[in-house]
This record gives structure tokens, C-alpha cells and sequence, in this order.
């Protein structure tokens, strides 16, 4: 059993959230790992697609989901479930730090238009 608590601090950064905090899950063991994550305020999201289904389950504040093209606000409570394939992105222009768990399969890939694929720090 793995608790991802706020204790745990092995932070990553991530090309499709430079100023959020990953803290990385070291469940290697599971197939789709976890990562506690922090969108500070008054952050951009920027656009990218997915090639597994992402989720993200909030956990504090607030923060805006763009799925493609459709915003969706996201509070502390409620759960985002990206489909694979779509272009979306997560920002925070509120005041105050978003916090969520995201999950995603290992080796699921992200694609910022005009970009290389890469593993999220969360899939990895």
C-alpha cells in the first residue's frame, strides 16, 4: 500500500505545467500511478492531447479544464476525466493554489501542438 500524502515531496516539473509541482508517486508497481500535484495561482494551462485517458480527482481550490475547445470549472471535490485522444488543458487563474491527484496509465504520452511526445512525470 502506498499513501500519497502532502509529506511526500520528490517534485518533477512537466513541459504542459511549468509552474506546478509534481510530487512523484514511487509506485512503479501499478499500472496506473498517482502523482499529487499544485497549479499555482494565476497559472496558464497549456494546451496538449493525451494518448490514455487522464484523470485528475481535486482536491483543494479551484482551476479551469479546457477539453476540447469547452471550458469546465474544476473544484476541491469533483473529479476531471480526460478521454484520450482530446486536447485539453488545466489552468488557475484564481488567487489560490488548485490541488489534485492525477492518474494516468504508465507510458501514457502527452503532445504539446508542435512538440515531441513525452511520459508525464505522473505515467512514468
Amino acid at each position: 500500500m502506498i499513501i500519497l500524502g502532502s509529506s511526500y515531496r520528490k517534485e518533477r516539473t512537466c513541459p504542459t505545467s511549468p509552474r506546478t509541482r509534481h510530487p512523484h508517486s514511487p509506485s512503479r508497481a501499478s499500472p496506473s500511478p498517482a502523482s499529487r500535484l499544485t497549479v499555482a495561482p494565476e497559472t496558464a494551462g497549456v494546451p496538449h492531447s493525451i494518448d490514455r485517458e487522464e484523470i485528475f480527482v481535486a482536491l483543494t481550490g479551484r482551476a479551469v479544464a479546457t477539453v476540447a475547445g469547452r471550458e469546465q470549472p474544476v473544484e476541491a471535490g469533483e473529479a476531471l476525466i480526460v478521454p484520450a485522444g482530446e486536447t485539453f488543458d488545466l489552468a488557475n487563474p484564481y488567487d489560490e493554489p488548485f490541488e489534485a491527484v492525477a492518474v494516468m496509465p504508465v507510458g501514457g504520452r502527452a503532445t504539446i501542438p508542435g512538440g515531441e511526445p513525452f511520459v508525464p512525470p505522473w505515467a512514468e
